[in-house]
């Protein structure tokens, strides 16, 4: 008896989804995890700098979306079952070797990358499906919670099969299928804890792990600067400037959110923590595009940076101030939450109208614009934050 327990212990089988720990680290295994899907988001963004085009886009963001969807499954399956055994070392590591395989096929001719990319995709897909398969395996209260994972996993599956089979045009149509298959199961599973008397929601290691990866893609941002302004063919006062100025808005991008939405909590509750999770994907897309922007902005025969850089400015805005209604606020500052989001979707359809405007400023001046608007906002952000603290004080 004693040496099947030494043996459970060492292999490590699926912690018990009755068994979440409250506070929990984030493993130095987590990080490297991130990094290897954060590495497949950089070369489709490098891909996206290099076809700056509505269609081409949309195929980035399709494929963002699956991305983000493999690391999201990997990250809750860690945080909700994982533990110091082997078997979660080597079902990282596995997830870990097929997105880089993704990074290695995603730089190939578009002929040869369509076919590569969707069979590498198909690969994840079925891991993912074996991987919440496999707890109930182990748990056997859990297998009636896995059978929405399997089903919904499978059929999506079946779907990027038969996409290699028919016409390009079908993949408008089957894409949105094959995502809406892979983002469906939590809801349906969710529905069936509620009959149980359970509920899900995002601890404060997963709420911490979507900050991390943000953080990570806000990388991604600073070295779109640094190529963008690499491009310059001489590095004097005004490439200094455009990249001083570049820098700066990145940094007011980073003080917004990190400041507005990785310090608060999320709100108790399913649809508050899926809903939230679900509103990483525009933001995180948004500061890829910002990346792309600042790629290829400082070449003066370009134009649709500019306009780029707008609209990923506002999506990025918008999408935070949707974030305030999921998140608990400071207990004694209750009333700032609607001011703080009213505030946000303004200055974001701001950037949203002067996209349309197309007013004749250089580079440097719309560069200078975006950051005078930002800084602005938190000023602002902080006058209602202490203006509210110092009449709570003086009450």
């Amino acid at each position: 008896m004693k040496a099947r327990t030494g043996s459970a212990a060492w292999w490590g089988p699926p912690r018990k989804f009755a068994e979440q720990q409250q506070e929990r680290r984030v493993s130095w295994l987590e990080l490297f995890y991130d990094l290897v899907y954060v590495i497949a988001i950089s070369r489709i963004t490098h891909q996206l700098a290099q076809h700056i085009s509505v269609d081409y886009f949309i195929g980035y963001a399709f494929l963002f979306i699956l991305i983000f969807w493999g690391w999201l499954n990997g990250s809750m399956h860690h945080d909700m079952h994982g533990n110091e055994g082997l078997r979660t070392r080597l079902m990282t590591l596995w997830q870990m070797i097929i997105i880089a395989a993704l990074a290695v096929v995603i730089g190939q001719s578009p002929e040869k990358g369509y076919f590569n990319i969707t069979i590498v995709l198909m690969v994840m897909q079925l891991f993912v499906t074996y991987m919440w398969w496999s707890v109930g395996f182990y748990d056997k209260s859990h297998r009636r919670y896995n059978k929405p994972y399997t089903i919904f996993y499978l059929i999506a599956f079946a779907l990027m099969g038969l996409s290699l089979m028919l016409p390009g045009k079908w993949l408008k149509l089957i894409v949105p299928v094959v995502i809406l298959c892979n983002y469906a199961p939590p809801f349906v599973a969710h529905i069936m804890l509620r009959r149980n008397s359970t509920d899900l929601k995002l601890s404060s290691s997963m709420f911490e792990r979507l900050g991390l990866f943000a953080i990570i893609i806000f990388g991604e941002v600073v070295l779109g600067v640094v190529n963008g302004v690499s491009k310059m063919e001489e590095l004097d006062f005004t490439a200094w400037l455009n990249f001083a100025l570049a820098i700066a808005i990145v940094f007011t991008l980073w003080w917004i959110f990190f400041t507005l939405v990785a310090q608060m909590e999320v709100k108790s509750g399913f649809l508050s923590a899926t809903l939230l999770e679900l509103l990483y994907i525009p933001t995180l897309i948004s500061l890829s595009l910002i990346a792309v922007s600042f790629t290829s902005f400082f070449e003066i025969h370009h134009e649709i940076p500019l306009q780029k850089l707008g609209y990923a400015v506002a999506t990025y805005l918008t999408s935070i101030s949707l974030m305030m209604g999921l998140l608990v606020f400071h207990e004694r500052l209750p009333g700032l939450k609607r001011p703080v989001s009213i505030s946000l979707l303004v200055t974001a359809s701001l950037f949203f109208i002067s996209t349309q405007i197309h007013l004749p400023f250089s580079r440097q001046l719309y560069l200078a614009g975006v950051l005078v608007i930002l800084v602005l906002e938190i000023i602002y952000l902080n006058a209602l934050y202490y203006g509210m603290r110092n009449r709570q004080e003086g009450g």
